[in-house]
């Protein structure tokens, strides 16, 4: 069952109204940190997302966790509280350190911290700029255990029928969903106060995409055929908002109208993403250390279970070893899959193939650009570092692309090396 905590924090907001230019990229404050996708990552999970209600006004949701949460009591046994601080600050798109507009809630829930996992989320209305480019950055610290962790939401320009135009929410509770990448087909709400009674474009894409090739090799990963397998149009309601059955697989992206390409978009992705939990999915991931050979044999096996298990055994030697490796690699692929999933599931991008094989950088330097993972120390001619630029398109702002060099080969296949012994550990 889903825990709410729903806090408003009404005309508190400073305006953002000094957020300077309205190109339609904006750049983040460079950012260097050691809290990269995984090895200090940390355990404090945090979810977020804007919501353009109006052209001046927005929201600010947010989910939290109550396993990752510490309950404390004030004296005499109880009763438990978690207490938390939620932030966000507002930077121009010029790539100012100095936040133009900040506000902060607190989340302050009563348990005793020994509940199954129940999630918290609550929202911080803004004002902004109707037309104006800016960073998001929300902070979620937990003043119990002094413990915080950060995400950035990038927010383009203004423009009707943006993505931030658009909130999908859970049919039966009304709550906002975190995440445009569903597990499965079927109806979803979604809300759009700013187009009401509107007809909408909407344009469905099925499309078959390579998995990336290892790191040292030249070629550019193919990009979307933006010519659709179907469109249709679907009216808002009064107060602005639609049901959209979604297909069984693909993405289908809506538009206000035919002219544009800037709009929103829904991914259905496999039945139990983003984790692994079936023989069928466990299969796919085995690619990039297996040999062609071992591929087509796992592959083609009846009992893909024991196929798969039969390789790990086989790589770690022991039944042990092989529960660690499996833990470990498929591990990697949830987390991947978590954080860099685009139009296609994390694992199968540049920076999942790279997360995967090389497990979680060192440090991760971001920019609007792009990212650079360093394994090792920063400027150290022995450290291994991995460049990705972004690639900009109207389905994800999410789709990054490895610089590859042939200076990688040595070190890929000592890694995939060693995952094929059964062994895995951090460059």
């Amino acid at each position: 069952m889903r825990r709410t905590f729903i806090p408003f924090l009404l005309g508190l907001a400073l305006l953002v109204a000094s957020c300077g230019s309205s190109t339609s990229t904006t750049s983040a404050p460079r950012e260097t940190t050691t809290n990269g996708y995984g090895r200090d990552a940390s355990p404090l999970r945090l979810q977020a997302r804007i919501y353009h209600s109006s052209d001046t006004r927005s929201s600010v949701y947010f989910k939290l966790h109550t396993e990752d949460l510490l309950y404390k009591s004030e004296g005499g046994g109880g009763p438990f509280r978690a207490n938390v601080l939620l932030t966000y600050e507002a930077f121009a798109a010029n790539g100012s350190k100095l936040p133009v507009d900040s506000a902060s809630t607190y989340v302050r829930d009563r348990g005793d911290g020994k509940d199954p996992d129940k999630e918290l989320i609550g929202s911080m209305e803004m004002k902004r700029n109707a037309t104006a480019a800016f960073t998001l950055k929300v902070t979620a610290r937990d003043l119990n255990r002094d413990q915080e962790t950060f995400v950035y939401l990038r927010v383009p320009e203004a423009q009707l029928g943006d993505r931030n135009d658009f909130l999908p929410v859970d049919a039966k509770t009304g709550l906002p969903l975190f995440d445009d990448h569903l597990a499965q087909g079927g109806p979803v709400k979604v809300m759009c106060e700013q187009l009401p009674g509107r007809t909408l474009q909407v344009r469905w894409y099925d499309q078959q995409f390579k998995l990336p090739a290892p790191v040292f090799t030249e070629g550019i990963p193919g990009s979307i055929d933006l010519s659709p397998d179907s469109s249709y149009t679907i009216t808002t309601s009064e107060r602005g908002s639609f049901e959209l059955e979604l297909p069984a697989s693909g993405f289908v992206h809506i538009t206000p109208d035919t002219s544009t390409q800037r709009g929103y978009t829904l991914f259905v992705l496999s039945s139990s993403y983003p984790v692994i939990r079936k023989a069928n999915e466990m299969l796919p991931p085995l690619r990039y250390i297996t040999s062609m050979q071992e591929w087509e044999r796992i592959s083609s096996a009846t009992n893909k279970r024991t196929a798969v298990e039969k390789f790990w055994l086989d790589a770690a030697g022991d039944r042990e070893r092989a529960r660690d490796a499996i833990r470990a690699y498929y591990g990697r692929v949830e987390s991947a899959n978590r954080n860099f999933t685009s139009h296609v599931e994390g694992w199968r991008t540049d920076r999942g193939l790279v997360h995967i094989i090389f497990g979680p950088p060192s440090t991760v330097r971001r920019t609007d650009k792009g990212e650079v993972w360093t394994y090792g120390e920063e400027n150290n001619l022995m450290s291994l570092s991995f460049s990705f630029h972004k690639r900009n398109g109207d389905f994800t702002d999410n789709d990054y692309v490895l610089d590859r060099d042939p200076m990688f080969k040595g070190a890929w296949y000592r890694n995939v090396e060693s995952w094929r012994n059964g062994r895995f550990y951090q460059n």
